[in-house]
């Protein structure tokens, strides 16, 4: 679909001012103690719409010929994308279309109905929308906005890196999440030619390796997508246009799990005080890990978004919590005889463990006759903690399972 060159970002750049924000560079002195190497955060999450993509959207949609924009413009997502050309459609003037999943979730649909779009629910994946929506510009000509295959939405993406190479111009690694591409394609491109001593990473999730794979091939591929809390950077496909900008400026890639996003998402909720969305941590989580490999200059961490539905951030927080030894379930099965109850909180709170949640069951789960069992959530200090209360558990006689059974 085209190449992009540094020009056509700095054109990006021009085009973009005043409706996407010039988003803040923050030093974290936290992660710099955990790291001991100076960290600064790209806090994208606070970007319009929340998320980097108002940057391509606003950019693509502002290069369309007037007879394109009699059509309008049609796009699918299920979030972050959806808003983003809702928002660059509103500003010039255009009318949007947005197909999403009947399974999005409530707060991004009506986010992107609040900035102007026609919203299309239906099908139960993103696979159904983007069907959908490309029979829509099929029929009526309006014109499909892809979320990272197209030369002016990289062009677009890629002003956060000249934004970066002028915030922190002595920068020694930047990290950025990688997805569909898009975003690292184009700020990789952006960040090599104002810095070119910089050594730049990319996170994907260890769901959806998909450009790790591309480089492991030497080719862009597709591969499965498994389930992930870091569904924002899900995406099964490699497209050819980013793969060649990661492969000509990207010196390494790196994949994160869940555990790993959910305890950045944590971290940087109390220690930034920052609302970031999983798919926006892995680069935090990448980079405590050690991920960002050699160096002892600053590392700029890109956290890409921060739409979280708030239905969810109490769940992201405990699995966080729980990644970093803060929080502990587990389940105790004894005789149903008075005085058991109050033996395991007995043990539990000589230990230290502060105790959230209990529950005493006599019934289901296959519980032998004259057994009961009790599942008990506790706050802790860290893993070693945890460790201590199991082991006191099991001096007297407990036959402990960590979790829920």
């Amino acid at each position: 679909m085209g190449s992009v060159e540094l020009a056509d970002i700095e054109s990006a750049r021009e085009r973009i001012a005043g409706v996407a924000l010039i988003t803040p560079v923050i030093h974290s002195q936290s992660f710099t103690r955990l790291l001991g190497r100076e960290v600064w955060l790209k806090a994208e999450n606070l970007q319009r719409t929340g998320s980097f993509k108002i940057r391509g959207a606003l950019n693509a949609l502002s290069l369309l010929a007037p007879e394109r924009r009699a059509a309008g413009v049609v796009a699918a997502s299920a979030g972050n994308h959806a808003q983003g050309v809702a928002l660059a459609a509103r500003e010039l003037g255009l009318h949007s279309t947005v197909f999403m999943p009947a399974t999005a979730a409530i707060p991004k649909v009506e986010a992107t109905r609040a900035y102007g779009a026609d919203i299309r629910l239906g099908g139960d994946d993103l696979g159904a929308a983007v069907d959908a929506a490309t029979a829509f510009a099929d029929q009526t000509g309006a014109w499909f906005v892809h979320p990272y295959d197209d030369p002016a939405i990289v062009a677009g993406q890629g002003t956060l890196g000249l934004e970066l190479a002028d915030q922190v111009p002595d920068a020694d690694t930047v990290v950025i999440p990688v997805g569909g591409g898009g975003l690292i394609a184009g700020s990789s491109l952006a960040l090599r030619s104002r810095l070119p001593g910089l050594r730049i990473v990319g996170v994907q999730s260890a769901a959806a390796p998909t450009y790790v794979a591309s480089r492991r091939a030497g080719e862009p591929v597709s591969g499965p997508v498994g389930a992930t809390v870091a569904d924002g950077i899900a995406v099964g496909r490699a497209c050819r246009m980013a793969y060649d900008l990661i492969e000509a400026h990207v010196d390494d890639l790196v994949t994160i799990d869940d555990g790993e996003a959910t305890e950045a998402v944590a971290l940087l909720l109390e220690r930034a005080k920052l609302l970031v969305e999983p798919s926006g941590a892995v680069t935090l989580a990448a980079t405590l890990r050690g991920a960002v490999g050699p160096g002892d200059g600053p590392v700029v961490v890109v956290l890409s978004g921060g739409n979280v539905d708030l239905l969810v951030v109490g769940d992201l927080v405990r699995a966080g919590l729980e990644e970093r030894g803060r929080f502990m379930a587990f389940t105790v099965r004894v005789r149903d005889v008075p005085g058991q109850l109050a033996r395991v909180l007995e043990v539990v709170g000589a230990n230290g463990g502060n105790i959230v949640d209990v529950e005493h069951h006599r019934e289901g789960s296959g519980l032998p006759y004259g057994q009961v069992e009790i599942h008990v959530a506790v706050a802790t200090r860290s893993s070693d903690h945890q460790r201590q209360i199991v082991e006191a558990l099991q001096a007297g006689g407990l036959d402990v399972q960590r979790g829920h059974a």
